[in-house]
């Protein structure tokens, strides 16, 4: 019989640089990474990789560039409908433009060196759709972790799209979690306060009552799946963290005693920084003033809850809530967002927080978010250093996921 075997790919001429330099792990200089398929095979010197890989081996030189795991984006909306006359046209979307909007995004986001995504409320449940597609090679994009719909109360935050499945009662609020199972979720995602995009209530407005909640993290938790919650206040946050909360979404009005709360329960923050300083983009998308204005003026008591949850300890996760791939002051949604992370907790922490962070909350660090001999091949490259500064990420020029380069700018 014959051995039919792989073909290698080394990558060579660069510098590998991951999320573990938090943990005393070094930069690889004068690296070499072997692909056998689509994982890694070796990592290391390149004279001694080069060593492993034999004759008949494909190089691929880097040009001296850095190479990182993929990024990964924890709050995703490829279908995303804000208030406004942009967002009116994607609601009217029947299913199979919408399905083709979202795998143009998904195309996008994946040129942009975002190799994992994290959907936290999609329309219509076409966001399995999507990832049946892309996992059977139909369409290119990220790899996909998903909530389906988000579970909201009736009337609650973002009940007017079918991005969300509106629950009341306890019962009501398990056969949710139950349905988004069903339908194939990783994750569930609940709305237990009011935010930006509500006209008809506060960031701060409550929507979920203690039973409500508790039977949603009862449910998920007793099948497997983490939850993630959008919230705002304070006492909100902490009657959910205290009920066992997995991850809370924006945080945008926390207290020193909630952080303390969360960094002991190892509840996760993402901050998603950008969508209280983003006019440009709400200009774009013809967002009306009362949610500008909103936004705008949440932004401050934003920024100190963030650097509040630093401080304590918090574990903090890159997620852009905007589409990762929008063009947005000078770069993209996912990157904007990492350097206004970075402000805080410097360039580091912060390739940490948008790669090995990621995906050991969504459980798949075994496989994804660094540059380890038997992990899938989810790789990008940039011209600058990430370690001394996150806009290092404006200018990805090459990336490949799992052993198939998808964006080769090299030489540019």
């Amino acid at each position: 019989m014959t051995d039919v075997r792989e073909p290698f790919v080394l990558l060579t001429n660069c510098t590998v640089v991951d999320g573990r330099v938090n943990q005393g792990w070094e930069p690889v200089r004068d690296a070499g990474v072997l692909i056998r398929g689509d994982r890694i095979a070796a990592v290391g010197d390149y004279r001694e990789v080069a060593q492993q890989a034999g004759e008949g081996v494909t190089e691929i030189d880097l040009n001296g560039m850095v190479v990182t795991p993929g990024l990964a984006n924890m709050h995703t909306h490829f279908s995303l409908s804000l208030p406004g006359a942009n967002g009116d046209a994607v609601k009217d979307l029947g299913p199979h433009d919408l399905a083709l909007y979202m795998a143009d995004g998904a195309r996008r986001t994946l040129d942009c060196g975002v190799t994992t995504v994290r959907c936290v409320a999609e329309k219509d449940h076409a966001d399995f759709a999507l990832r049946r597609a892309i996992t059977a090679g139909r369409t290119v994009g990220p790899r996909i972790f998903t909530a389906g719909r988000a579970l909201v109360c009736t009337g609650g935050h973002g009940h007017e799209g079918t991005d969300t499945l509106e629950c009341d009662g306890a019962d009501g609020f398990r056969r949710g979690v139950r349905a988004q199972r069903r339908a194939g979720a990783d994750l569930i995602k609940v709305m237990i306060s009011g935010g930006i995009a509500g006209q008809h209530e506060q960031i701060s407005t409550r929507q979920l009552f203690p039973d409500e909640l508790a039977a949603v993290l009862d449910t998920a938790h007793a099948w497997g799946m983490k939850v993630t919650a959008h919230a705002g206040p304070a006492e909100v946050i902490g009657e959910a963290v205290g009920l066992g909360l997995d991850c809370v979404e924006h945080g945008y009005q926390l207290t020193e005693e909630v952080v303390d709360a969360m960094a002991r329960q190892n509840t996760a923050l993402v901050p998603t920084l950008v969508v209280t300083r983003c006019k440009e983009f709400f200009d774009q998308l013809g967002v009306p003033d009362w949610m500008q204005q909103r936004s705008l003026d949440a932004g401050p008591q934003h920024l100190a809850s963030y650097r509040m949850a630093v401080e304590a300890g918090v574990e903090v996760l890159l997620g852009s809530d905007m589409p990762p791939f929008w063009s947005f002051e000078g770069t993209n949604a996912t990157v904007r967002e990492l350097e206004h992370m970075a402000e805080v907790i410097g360039a580091p922490r912060a390739l940490q927080a948008a790669t090995l962070g990621p995906v050991r909350w969504l459980g798949a660090d075994a496989d994804l978010g660094t540059v380890e001999t038997g992990k899938f091949a989810d790789l990008i490259a940039v011209a600058g250093d990430p370690l001394e500064s996150a806009s290092a990420f404006r200018d990805v020029r090459w990336v490949m996921k799992g052993g198939t380069v998808v964006r080769d700018e090299v030489r540019r």
